[in-house]
């Protein structure tokens, strides 16, 4: 998976800037670019991406579809973002914060999952400067 980009436009400008944006921060050419079938995508990467192999399949675009589920769950969570930047600059520092407050509930038992948590909120609590939890 190269990047995740929220966006507000999908036409072949904005799957332009898109591509760019990923080799500025590739520094490498990739050998194959997979995405879903939008044609913006496919007239981005005869423009830029040419030496690429570009497949669009929804079978192996699944892999990138759900490598950024969370992402989208989080965009679902907030869903007061008032522009696309707002959004962009959210996610980075939200996406450190989360797995703080996300154990793997499934893996505990119930009172290890609140002994858990209450650990994690009494160092969030101090590392935030606030008075304990009640």
């Amino acid at each position: 998976m190269l990047d995740i980009l929220v966006q507000n436009r999908r036409d072949t400008a904005a799957a332009k800037r898109f591509f760019r944006r990923l080799l500025k921060n590739m520094g490498a050419v990739p050998r194959v670019i997979v995405t879903d079938r939008l044609r913006s995508y496919g007239a981005a990467h005869r423009e830029i991406l040419f030496t690429a192999e570009h497949r669009q399949s929804k079978y192996l675009n699944n892999r990138v579809e759900n490598s950024h589920q969370p992402t989208r769950q989080r965009e679902r969570a907030m869903k007061g973002f008032r522009s696309v930047g707002a959004a962009q600059r959210f996610l980075p520092a939200f996406s450190g914060i989360s797995p703080h407050f996300r154990p793997r509930r499934h893996l505990m038992t119930a009172p290890g999952y609140r002994a858990e948590m209450a650990i994690r909120f009494a160092i969030w609590d101090q590392a935030t400067g606030r008075p304990a939890s009640a």
